[in-house]
């Protein structure tokens, strides 16, 4: 009698004087440790759907600003014509690979002496190493823009643990008030299997649209790894051709 005196101060359950009729009613009878899991989820929620409007603006400005430039930039015919398109583009990951790119050879002395034919060229190890800044380039623009991403993850797979939590507490109630109430027919159990419902409904209204948003997310990103890539290999190819490397 002592250990169901004690559960019931813990978990503070009160015979109603009638049955909860709808989930912000059964929310209201709930024990304060289901509540506190509740008003848990509620932030987790929150933070989430902040993240995935910031996010979800933040690519569709960068991708269109980047779709511009990479438009102009294919059809230059120099890198001067390049410098330009890139001084006049919206910041995007493009044009900080290409500022990052030229301002590298511009501070590099070419290792292969000009002749009479022609400039003087970098030599194959820092060709290297211009490709290994474009690279590092890309993933830091690729970091900057996954920021906070991960965080979507950790609410996706956290958020059914805390929703569990929040059953067992449920189930837990459910048991207490039978022993209160020494019967176990519906009135005794149902608030207590009420608590659980809710808390796995709301954790999975949590968790579904955190793990949707960061696989896609993801895969943008992993997307926009490759174009940069594939970036810095035309930039690279347009040096060239332009008889810098």
């Amino acid at each position: 009698m002592m250990v169901v005196a004690l559960g019931g101060a813990l978990f503070q359950l009160k015979a109603p004087t009638a049955m909860p009729t709808t989930a912000l009613e059964m929310v209201m009878a709930a024990s304060p440790l289901s509540k506190a899991v509740l008003v848990l989820l509620a932030v987790l929620s929150l933070f989430s759907w902040a993240i995935m409007f910031a996010k979800w603006s933040t690519f569709r400005r960068l991708e269109k600003a980047g779709r511009e430039f990479v438009h102009d930039f294919e059809r230059a015919d120099t890198l001067e014509e390049a410098t330009i398109f890139a001084k006049r583009a919206r910041p995007n990951p493009y044009v900080s690979v290409y500022n990052r790119a030229m301002r590298f050879l511009d501070s590099t002395n070419p290792a292969l002496a000009a002749t009479a034919d022609r400039r003087g060229r970098l030599s194959a190890s820092q060709v290297e190493a211009l490709r290994m800044v474009i690279d590092a380039e890309s993933s830091d623009e690729r970091e900057k823009l996954g920021a906070q991403i991960p965080w979507l993850a950790t609410i996706g797979s956290v958020s059914p643990l805390i929703g569990l939590f929040g059953t067992v507490v449920g189930v837990i109630a459910a048991f207490l008030n039978i022993g209160t109430k020494g019967s176990g027919n519906i009135n005794a159990v149902a608030p207590g299997i009420a608590e659980a419902l809710i808390a796995t409904a709301a954790a999975l209204a949590v968790a579904i649209p955190a793990a949707f948003a960061y696989n896609i997310f993801a895969s943008r990103l992993n997307r926009l790894d490759n174009m940069l890539e594939g970036f810095g290999s035309e930039l690279i190819a347009l040096m060239a051709r332009a008889e810098r490397i």
